[in-house]
């Protein structure tokens, strides 16, 4: 058997030192959990990992129906903001006018007159709660005569009892035709003198004030045209939005068409009263569950 005989090595001739090269295989002892890459390129359990990590969330493609949700829920809240602010400067605007009106009224008659007139003060304070009494009245027979049974009246007020599209309606011209005889009885008696100056003037302020309140209390507390603060939570501001809600209804004819007053006017119908106390009942049924759900999270 023959070996394989190695290089011969001429005699005389010195070793050549051993040069170590370069391998790619690892060395015993060494140990690497990497393999080796070409440059510029990621180890790809690596570049794996870092992509789920670096990856940005995708966004949740809505539905058409979602945006169209979405955009109406936005429009009829800059609708609601435009609503109040309008609602907030007429309403600072009137009385300030009111305020300043009332005093130079005054004012200018006592130096004109020197005494203090007493009927005339009497017959504007009485005149101012008369004004308010007598709108409410007015107010329903208008509201059945002449916004539900007269046609031409209807053409505005129906805007009222349908789904509202802007920040205003129809219906708020209203508004504006019941100052002009606030307004027109206000400066009439702020010119005249003594009790028939007084009795107008009263009236006017009457009717103003009125209808201040009706905004507050029909814009703001039933249909939540704006914000009315804790006053919703009065138990009879209660009974009054939950009665002008049956009105628009219509499951007695349009009754209660009063609004401060529209309680004792649904309550006169036989079947209003029942109907009411058990709106009420569901009313506060519901408010007590959302207030124990929001205790218990």
């Amino acid at each position: 058997m023959m070996l394989a005989s190695r290089p011969a090595v001429a005699l005389g001739a010195r070793a050549q030192p051993q040069v170590l090269r370069p391998t790619l295989v690892p060395r015993p002892g060494m140990v690497s959990n990497l393999r080796l890459q070409p440059v510029k390129v990621a180890d790809p359990i690596v570049a794996s990992e870092t992509s789920q990590v670096m990856e940005a969330p995708q966004e949740k493609k809505l539905s058409e129906f979602e945006l169209k949700r979405l955009e109406r829920k936005q429009q009829r809240a800059q609708e609601a903001a435009t609503y109040k602010f309008s609602a907030i400067a007429a309403t600072v605007l009137v009385l300030s006018i009111a305020v300043v009106a009332t005093y130079y009224r005054f004012a200018w008659h006592f130096a004109e007159d020197g005494d203090l007139p007493v009927d005339e003060m009497a017959a504007t304070l009485l005149l101012v709660f008369g004004g308010m009494f007598g709108m409410e009245m007015y107010a329903r027979f208008a509201h059945k005569v002449l916004w539900h049974d007269f046609e031409p009246g209807w053409a505005l007020h129906k805007s009222h009892h349908e789904p509202r599209t802007g920040p205003f309606e129809l219906n708020d011209i209203y508004a504006v035709a019941n100052a002009l005889p606030a307004m027109a009885l206000c400066a009439y008696g702020f010119f005249t003198p003594h009790v028939i100056g007084g009795v107008c003037f009263g009236a006017g302020l009457g009717i103003t004030l009125f209808g201040i309140a009706y905004m507050f209390f029909h814009d703001g507390l039933v249909h939540r045209r704006f914000p009315v603060g804790p006053i919703a939570n009065l138990p009879y501001m209660k009974r009054i939005m939950v009665a002008h809600q049956i009105h628009h209804t219509n499951k007695f004819g349009g009754v209660p068409f009063g609004m401060f007053l529209g309680v004792q006017e649904l309550e006169a119908v036989p079947g209003g009263k029942e109907e009411l106390d058990k709106l009420m009942a569901d009313l506060e049924a519901r408010e007590a569950a959302a207030a124990k759900a929001a205790g218990s999270s």
